[in-house]
């Protein structure tokens, strides 16, 4: 352990940032945790559960937080970007940007005065299948705990209100941008991933039917805590879903969109039956496949699948997608390509498996670093002091990103301990 050393900056607090900064502080070092949104935790904490162990993700999350809570040398920058980085390893002058929360910490808002506020906001957090008010908590477990506010969405009338009820210093709607400027001895890219624009298939109806949905609205909606209580609704009517169609590669393994597997849609989507099956005894899945890809322990999770006679494996890539103009059921032109036949069914939602597009595809690090073909960092970065670990390197499911991290906190760490 070397206290003496500059700091780690962590890019990214999803799974494998969060992995990466606790490993790293637990060893002595001191690390910036760097996060875009207001809450640390990504994608992983918008999922209903893990597979295989069908696990929720908040008890490991929660963990994670009293370890971040308990650890003086872990530094968080929630809602913030890195701008600019510059310099070698052992010495990288790092540009941060910190959006304005407008919501102070310095008092904890109740729900009487959220409940007088009439402004709302589309809810992101559940891809905007609800909303919130103006003033929110993004999520009941969100770390840090401290409530944001949507400024543009905030009417005057609301800022008035919410001025008059809260605790003087509670809330600045005069905050501003803040940018910091760091030196730190080494660099762990943990930014995550983005599902891919399901509006770009446009044969699969995702905006043009009410009733298609993603698998990552799935998630949502299936969580107690989601925008329909845990139900498996049809966005049109609010009426139960019990015959489920699961879209395989939505996009994926397709050179028209990621010409690559995404490695967990697969598992995802036949957890995601599982939920429809759990929910009632009389629905069915039916999922729609080019290849199930289960490896390793994963297989079981299949053939137990298997054994539900109330799901179905079709081989065969989904050409199209329409409305029954008789109503809002969903009807689906596919090849069954062991049976040898065209199919024309139809269900009452259907989830697209779209895969995991990486967020630097979009928004690059401000360096000079080696991405391969389709926005993945590729391999260590190609910058000695800059790592990469979870879905920033390649698709992966949760045990991977890890793994990834805790490989690259080693490799941080190394890299400190040189010195010059």
């Amino acid at each position: 352990m070397n206290t003496d050393t500059k700091p780690i900056l962590v890019i990214g607090a999803g799974v494998a940032g969060m992995t990466a900064a606790l490993e790293t502080a637990e060893l002595g070092y001191n690390v910036i945790l760097v996060e875009k949104e207001a809450f640390l935790g990504g994608r992983v904490l918008r999922t209903h559960r893990y597979f295989p162990k069908m696990c929720p993700p908040a008890c490991g999350f929660e963990i994670n937080t009293r370890r971040m809570r308990q650890n003086p040398r872990i530094t968080v920058h929630t809602l913030s970007t890195v701008e600019g980085i510059s310099g070698r390893a052992g010495h990288f002058d790092v540009r941060i940007k910190k959006r304005p929360r407008y919501v102070t910490g310095s008092h904890t808002l109740d729900d009487s005065i959220l409940a007088q506020l009439k402004s709302e906001r589309s809810n992101d957090y559940n891809f905007g299948m609800d909303k919130t008010k103006a003033v929110y908590l993004p999520l009941d477990m969100a770390y840090p705990p401290v409530h944001m506010l949507d400024r543009e969405a905030l009417s005057e009338d609301d800022a008035d209100t919410l001025l008059k009820a809260c605790p003087p210093g509670a809330v600045d709607l005069n905050m501003s941008e803040d940018e910091i400027e760091i030196e730190v001895g080494a660099i762990i890219v943990a930014t995550g991933w983005r599902p891919y624009d399901a509006s770009k298939l446009d044969n699969l109806g995702y905006g043009r039917c009410r009733n298609v949905i993603t698998n990552v609205m799935m998630e949502r909606m299936a969580a107690r805590d989601g925008p329909t209580g845990g139900e498996i609704v049809r966005p049109s009517d609010g009426k139960k879903a019990c015959n489920v169609a699961f879209v395989q590669c939505a996009g994926s393994r397709d050179e028209n969109h990621l010409p690559y597997c995404s490695a967990v849609c697969c598992m995802a989507s036949m957890k995601q039956a599982r939920y429809v099956r759990e929910k009632n005894e009389n629905s069915r899945a039916t999922i729609f496949y080019i290849d199930i890809r289960a490896v390793g322990r994963h297989e079981k999770f299949y053939y137990d699948m298997l054994e539900d006679s109330n799901v179905s494996f079709i081989k065969g890539k989904v050409a199209e997608i329409n409305e029954d103009p008789a109503g809002n059921n969903l009807i689906l032109d596919v090849e069954d390509t062991l049976m040898k036949k065209t199919l024309h069914q139809g269900f009452d939602l259907v989830v697209l498996a779209t895969g995991i597009a990486p967020n630097t595809a979009d928004v690059p690090i401000p360096f000079d670093l080696k991405y391969d073909d389709y926005g993945f960092i590729d391999g260590s970065a190609g910058v000695e002091g800059i790592y990469a670990a979870g879905c920033a390197k390649r698709p992966c499911d949760v045990s991977k990103a890890v793994k990834d991290a805790m490989s690259a906190s080693i490799k941080a760490i190394q890299r400190l301990d040189k010195g010059e």
